[in-house]
């Protein structure tokens, strides 16, 4: 039989078990370089279908790229392939990583 705390920490009754994917047509893209101009990280993603919107995330005091940013598709099947073809390649002497963005709800902080 499964405890009390086992049960609230994996399977939670209002939602179900918790390994279900709610995909999105937002990604995540980091180590890029701070050099990234916003020009270059659209294009760099626009090959893979239409981008609704790209955004570099920047320090407020120097007004530089932090070295991440997001993209947002017009589909799901758009993001999954710059998933596919970006994810671990190497752009502007950098490796960089592409995953599928994690919403900021608080029921997934939970």
């Amino acid at each position: 039989m499964w405890s009390s705390a086992i049960w609230r920490r994996f399977i939670r009754p209002e939602r179900g078990l918790c390994f279900r994917r709610d995909f999105s047509s937002t990604i995540f893209v980091s180590r890029l370089s701070h050099y990234t101009s916003d020009e270059d990280f659209e294009n760099m993603f626009s090959r893979f279908g239409r981008v609704e919107e790209a955004r570099l995330i920047r320090d407020a005091r120097t007004k530089r790229p932090k070295g991440f940013g997001f993209v947002t598709y017009a589909s799901d099947a758009e993001a999954e392939k710059a998933i596919k073809s970006m994810d671990g390649r190497i752009h502007g002497g950098r490796l960089i990583f592409v995953e599928y963005a994690k919403s900021g709800s608080q029921e997934d902080k939970a």
